[in-house]
């Protein structure tokens, strides 16, 4: 079965296994899947993940974050830009997640990166995800 939003399915599948207290979580992996959890690991919201080859596409296995208290460090974790609706935005227009406490994370023609980095180099594109 095809599937129609491999971002969101990234997502739920973070925010289920955080839910339920997992401190892994297998994804299908893709290139984009791959960026987007390198961003999470650099802002600290993952451990880190690995990529493991498979005769199909691979899988992503991500390390999830939590506190000292067992809490997950992943308060929230929202899609933004949707397959039947686009959110795009130019770099004046990106605003703070939650007045800095958490990233938004966007698609550009640079890469994926923190709306933070592309307010500062000065580059819009497509508004993916937010994370708190």
């Amino acid at each position: 079965m095809t599937m129609s939003d491999p971002i969101a399915d990234l997502l739920t599948r973070v925010r289920n296994a955080l839910s339920t207290g997992n401190t892994r979580v297998d994804i299908p992996a893709s290139t984009i899947k791959e960026e987007i959890c390198k961003v999470l690991e650099r802002e600290g919201y993952i451990e880190g993940y690995k990529k493991i080859e498979t005769e199909h596409q691979g899988v992503l296995q991500v390390s999830l974050r939590y506190t000292s208290d067992r809490k997950p460090v992943i308060q929230e974790i929202r899609r933004i830009s949707k397959p039947s609706l686009r959110v795009y935005v130019k770099s004046d227009d990106i605003k703070q997640v939650r007045t800095g406490l958490g990233v938004s994370i966007l698609s550009t023609s640079r890469g994926l990166m923190t709306g933070k980095q592309a307010r500062q180099e000065n580059i819009g594109g497509e508004l993916l995800c937010e994370v708190w």
